[in-house]
């Protein structure tokens, strides 16, 4: 296992041409990810707050699912990270920082 990955131990899935857990997991988690998108795209062109309001829920509840599928997935060593190098994370937030602070 590489040293910057952060996983949990894999649960085996069974082989085959047959559908697992993990492949509909994997199905479900990219589907979600497809809501949340079309969701936020939904929201920025809402006509009325009534409308908004409704989106809003519904992107909402689409984000949770897709953070407790994701964290399902995690836990079942199915959806490994890598760790960022301090130096990449340092960079980065120099950057945002900098960008920022263009903004003021």
């Amino acid at each position: 296992m590489n040293n910057n990955q952060i996983t949990n131990p894999k649960v085996e899935v069974a082989k085959g041409k047959k559908l697992n857990d993990k492949d509909y997991m994997t199905g479900l988690l990219s589907e979600l990810k497809a809501l949340e998108k079309n969701y936020t795209v939904a929201l920025t062109e809402a006509s009325n707050e009534s409308l908004y309001s409704l989106y809003k829920k519904m992107f909402d509840e689409i984000a949770s699912l897709q953070r407790q599928t994701y964290e399902l997935m995690f836990r079942y060593g199915w959806y490994p990270m890598q760790q960022a190098e301090e130096n990449k994370v340092s960079q980065k937030l120099s950057m945002l920082r900098d960008e920022f602070n263009e903004l003021s």
